[in-house]
Parts: structure tokens; sequence; C-alpha cells
């Protein structure tokens, strides 16, 4: 497998413009940095493509293990790198300010090596299930994979979202796998078991025990992630429970308690937001409110003041 152009080419060009239209400023770091590791050993290989490429053949039967690292950083020409570096830029600007760089470059560094080996075992799977030992000598490169399980990450963490794919509205949670079966018939060269390895990975993030196992180790290595996953609000939380026959009825007590209370404060203090249930009065306190109008003695005064105070907050005059 020999890359098919070198150097400075049109689909490099068209990856510089669109990253500068984007602005070196908006990018973060470490999404950046992919892009830039990726670009250069687009320029300067490493290997040729054929001592990088990830097989069963090569990584497990010849213990070339070093291409798990080689493999994802490699791409066959110009527009393979344009393709998955556009998509790197746009995921990767989306999921490192959710997560956070150094969690981000985290799981860009575990999912670059978990989806190689994810896809040797797919292909030995291949081999045993077909009797075909050819699967063994399918030879991989590029970040399509990672690109794949960033896709599943995205999609779990941006619910509710609708995909176009091949004109089509496909929900996010089903985007990924319709994208799989769509390039794999538009494109039968692409490597169809390295984009399952990349859905399968992301999931195994998203709904399996992966997550859990990088926190563990990030732990044990005294790195705490200081990102905090905020699940979509419920319509619990904006009612806590209440019917909507109850909810109107609690607005209307509210709207009630702040015209009887001098609008928002009880006792000078300012009521918090929000439904707020006035203090239970005692009973010295509504004989006092029951004062007879007409009294004698500077005490009935007082309460007659107090009568007519609350007979104002509620917005109605009792007789003199």
């Amino acid at each position: 497998m020999e890359r098919r152009q070198r150097g400075v080419s049109a689909g490099l060009l068209l990856l510089l413009y669109q990253i500068s239209q984007v602005g070196l400023q908006n990018i973060p770091c470490v999404t950046l940095g992919v892009l830039v590791l990726n670009i250069f050993l687009f320029l300067n290989p490493v290997r040729p493509l054929s001592e990088v490429c990830l097989s069963v053949n090569e990584a497990v039967h010849r213990k070339n293990w070093q291409r798990l690292l080689l493999a994802p950083f490699h791409h066959a020409d110009d527009w393979h790198l344009y393709y998955n570096m556009i998509s790197m830029l746009w995921k990767g600007i989306m999921l490192e300010r959710k997560l956070k760089s150094i969690w981000f470059a985290y799981i860009i560094a575990v999912f670059s090596l978990l989806i190689g080996v994810v896809y040797m075992v797919l292909e030995l799977l291949l081999v045993i299930i077909l009797d075909d030992p050819s699967y063994e000598m399918n030879c991989g490169v590029g970040f399509s994979g990672v690109l794949f399980a960033l896709k599943v990450l995205n999609n779990h963490y941006n619910p509710g979202r609708v995909s176009s794919v091949l004109g089509l509205p496909i929900s996010s949670k089903y985007a990924c796998w319709v994208e799989l079966v769509a390039i794999h018939l538009i494109s039968p060269g692409t490597s169809f078991a390295g984009h399952l390895a990349g859905i399968l990975v992301g999931l195994m993030y998203t709904m399996g025990p992966l997550k859990k196992i990088m926190q563990a180790c990030a732990e044990y290595y005294g790195y705490y992630p200081d990102y905090q996953y905020r699940a979509p609000r419920s319509y619990f939380d904006y009612t806590g429970g209440l019917t909507e026959e109850e909810q109107l009825e609690r607005a209307v007590l509210n709207s009630l308690n702040e015209r009887d209370f001098g609008g928002g404060t009880h006792n000078n203090e300012r009521r918090p937001y929000g439904f707020w249930f006035p203090p239970e009065h005692s009973e010295e306190d509504i004989r006092r409110q029951r004062l007879p109008n007409v009294c004698r003695g500077s005490s009935c005064l007082l309460g007659k003041a107090q009568y007519q105070d609350a007979d104002f907050g509620l917005g109605v005059l009792g007789p003199s």
C-alpha cells in the first residue's frame, strides 16, 4: 500500500483553507494538536504505508505492535486526510469544550489504541466465522475509526439532534449506524471492520465500563477529572412532580401571598424565588386580625390599624 499523492495537494490545501476559516484561536489545543500531527505525518510519514498499516498478520503473527500507534495517524491520500480532519475539526471543537482538554486528550489516546485492538478482534472473528484467512491480511490506516467513536460520544452528550445522511434526516441516535452502512456501500474499499470498531469503542465508553475504568486509572495516577456531565433536565426538575392543576393552584396561592405581604417581602425579608409557603400564624395573630373596628383605648387602636393594614394588603378595606 503506497501513498497515491505526496506533498502539498488539493485536499491538503482545502483542509488548510477550512482551518483558516475557522480560525486557530477558535480551535481548542488538543484538537489543533491532532490536526497538526496528522498533517505533519502526511507530509513526513514515519514509514511507508505498507509498514504502518494495521492488520492481524502484521500485528499479531509478526508482533509488530507499534502499528497500533502509527496506523491511526497516517492516511492513504490527501482526500482521505481532508475528510477525516474536517470531521475531527467539528467533533473536536464540540467535545473538547465539553470534556476539557486533558480528558479529551486522554480519550483520543485510549481510543486510538483500543480501536486497533477491537479491529483485529473483528477481523479474527471474520476469519473464524467465514473460514477465510484473507481477512488476516486486511491492512488499514487512518483516523476514521476514532472519528466514529467520537461521533457516538457527541451524539450521547448532545441528544435529540437530526443528522442528514444521503439527504435523509436520521436521528442522531442511529446516524452512526446508517453512516457505517452508507460509507461501505459508496466506497467499498473502506474498512468496515475499522469503522465498526470505532462505534463499538464509543458504546463501550457511553454505555459500558470503559469510562469508569479510565476514571479509575486517572485517579490512580493523581488526576481527578473536573468536568461535570449535565444530563438533560427532566420534567420533574421543572415542576417538582406537580400536575398542571396543582401548579396552577400553587401559582395562584403564591400570587395572593405576594399581595398579602406587600409584594415580595415578609418581616422585611426578601423571599426566595419559586414556590413559597407563607409562615403559619399563631392563634393570637389570627385573633388580633379579627379585632372589632370600634373599640376603646390605645391598644384597640393598634388592633384596628393592624386590621386595616391586613385588609389593605388584600385590596379590600373593611368598614370603619
